[in-house]
């Protein structure tokens, strides 16, 4: 059955809008979503909601749970500790690998990725990160990996990061670390990467992803006092 471009533009809208709720962390983590509440507030129908769940629950951004509907994701220690350790593990290898394998083209979308990230606003009047900037954090990191000669390997890096996205917002929205200097971390992969210094470059990313795990736990420590 053909799908209408009307019917398909409304879904992409409802994604782009949940996706945003989810991301911001308007749902508390391990929340059940109510499809016909969520259905009525943004004036769709039940199944065009469904369909932009299930595209989210793919990316690790919803969990679907059989004959009961979509939740978000929980928010534990050992689900993060995981994570970020399969993401540091696989993430710095495809770094080693493009700066290995990269060519002039890719130290080119490597700068031009961390100009536009650069100078992109993070935040809006309320605090939030913009979607702008989530769109070039996205692009950054993944043209930092695409230099590579393995597809797979950096098919297998973006997904983890798909995975955790979810998280590397929240240690934003939710954690409100103020000693943390993101800007000045991707300035150092970037600039790092380019200078072909593969295990410097390699222990920043580290760091960097680990830099946000650090501040869930806390924070997941701190409000279960």
């Amino acid at each position: 059955m053909t799908v209408s471009p009307v019917k398909k533009t409304l879904s992409v809208e409802v994604y782009d809008r949940l996706r945003t709720e989810l991301l911001r962390g308007d749902f508390a983590p391990g929340a059940k979503l109510l499809i016909g509440e969520i259905a009525s507030r943004f004036g769709v129908s039940a199944s065009v909601l469904r369909e932009a769940m299930a595209r989210l629950a793919q990316q690790g951004l919803l969990r679907a749970n059989p004959q009961r509907g979509f939740s978000v994701p929980e928010l534990s220690v050992e689900v993060l500790e995981d994570l970020s350790l399969a993401r540091r593990l696989i993430e710095t290898t495809a770094l080693r690998e493009s700066i290995k394998d990269g060519d002039l083209a890719w130290e080119s979308t490597v700068m031009a990725a961390h100009h536009r990230l650069h100078h992109t606003q993070s935040t809006d009047s309320h605090g939030h990160l913009t979607e702008a900037w989530d769109r070039a954090h996205r692009e950054f990191h993944h043209v930092l990996l695409a230099g590579g000669r393995s597809r797979t390997l950096t098919e297998v890096a973006t997904g983890l990061r798909d995975r955790t996205e979810l998280f590397v917002h929240w240690s934003r929205e939710l954690t409100h670390d103020d000693t943390r200097d993101v800007p000045a971390e991707h300035q150092r992969i970037a600039d790092l990467a380019l200078a072909r210094d593969a295990d410097g470059a390699a222990q920043a990313l580290d760091e960097h992803i680990q830099r946000s795990v650090t501040a869930l736990v806390e924070h997941l420590e701190t409000t279960r006092r």
